[in-house]
């Protein structure tokens, strides 16, 4: 009895109160994924967080209370708050991609990890600004395509001009930290959308081609690039040097065999594999579950792609089919440069898995993104 008063209560809650059905299946596959990502956080994160805070459960903590909770509320906010009012948001959002990116470099607010500049310090707590920027840049964009005529986007001037304008401060900005893998995914994700509001394939094209010849340019007037590059070619060598990390995921993925290790037996999460808990948790999924749930956890985001896209495809208004369509193709791709360079298909990008990596931010900003699909979910179901 009390477990039907408790969904009752979410339905509620998601429902909001002109009584609109959201998609529940798209709702249930966003839930899966958050309550996998902390069990196996949970497992994945003991000996890092016992080892570095005297405290095997940090970092799944941690997560709920800086990721899970702030991401429930905008969750639930986003989800019962008309999204078309976001459009009108764009102008101030876009000014607030620009300012996050920037304040990183402010003394005294920034803060470095490793190499990267990509953190700040507010009030005690920190933030990243690029995984903000992935949705707030997003709802920009998708408002200015929405407002284009396809005649406009297909014209040089009216169309590409501003689009890549604007998305070279941001990459510009990003480089500089320099915060590759995002920068990825925000080019990919911007590239994409483009083309689905119908930008122009030869433009669109030509940019590409750009694109690869810069990136090829920084591997090359990068030797921490061209390291990871060339491992990713070789990675059996230097393996006890800047091959270690591939290596090592590699022998977690593949002593997991068919059916895993078992839950909470992985060995590579004791000091071997680094970024446990973050990029590379992947790699204990596939070691403690095996490959045949590691790849049902992939079947999941496939999932959760097909039914995001149907939802944008159903949807009445550019605007709301052009941010769903955004916010799956940022998911999936994300997804797909995170398995896909644990596995050695991808080279190494430092990019979590959305929903399961730690990282409050993270996951704060994702749970947001699914609040605003399953907004959009109702339009399209009603």
């Amino acid at each position: 009895m009390k477990k039907i008063k408790v969904t009752e209560f979410i339905r509620n809650i998601i429902r909001g109160r002109n009584g609109a059905q959201p998609d529940w299946y798209l709702v249930g596959l966003i839930g899966f994924l958050v309550l996998f990502g902390l069990v196996m956080l949970s497992s994945a994160g003991v000996a890092a967080g016992w080892q570095k805070f005297n405290d095997s459960y940090w970092y799944v903590k941690h997560q709920i209370i800086f990721g899970l909770i702030p991401g429930l509320v905008l969750f639930v906010i986003l989800s019962r708050l008309d999204y078309y009012k976001l459009k009108f948001l764009a102008g101030p959002l876009l000014f607030i991609s620009i300012g996050l990116l920037i304040l990183v470099f402010v003394p005294g607010v920034g803060a470095s990890w490793g190499t990267a500049r990509s953190w700040i310090n507010v009030f005690g707590f920190s933030l990243q600004p690029s995984e903000i920027v992935k949705l707030t840049y997003l709802i920009y964009l998708v408002s200015w395509l929405s407002n284009k005529e396809e005649k406009h986007l297909k014209d040089f001037h009216q169309g590409f001009l501003p689009f890549i304008f604007v998305l070279a401060i941001i990459t510009v900005l990003m480089l500089i930290q320099p915060d590759t893998g995002t920068m990825l995914i925000i080019v990919a994700t911007s590239l994409l959308v483009y083309f689905v509001a119908g930008g122009s394939y030869w433009y669109l094209a030509g940019l590409s081609g750009l694109g690869a010849a810069g990136l090829f340019l920084l591997i090359k007037t990068s030797a921490y690039r061209a390291q990871r590059l060339t491992t990713f070619l070789h990675p059996e060598l230097d393996p006890q040097g800047i091959g270690y990390h591939i290596n090592q995921a590699l022998l977690a993925v593949g002593s997991g065999g068919w059916l895993g290790r078992g839950f909470g037996h992985s060995r590579q999460k004791f000091a071997y594999l680094p970024e446990v808990c973050g990029d590379s948790i992947f790699a204990v999924i596939a070691e403690e579950l095996g490959f045949i749930l590691s790849a049902a956890l992939v079947v999941v985001f496939i999932l959760l792609f097909l039914r995001a896209l149907k939802i944008s495809q159903k949807c009445p208004d550019s605007f709301g089919a052009l941010l769903a369509a955004g916010i799956i193709i940022w998911f999936t791709i994300q997804a797909f440069l995170n398995i896909g360079a644990i596995v050695a298909i991808l080279p190494l990008t430092g990019i979590t898995l959305p929903f399961i990596s730690y990282g409050g931010t993270s996951l704060m900003v994702c749970l947001a993104a699914a609040g605003i699909l399953v907004n959009i979910s109702k339009q399209s179901n009603g």
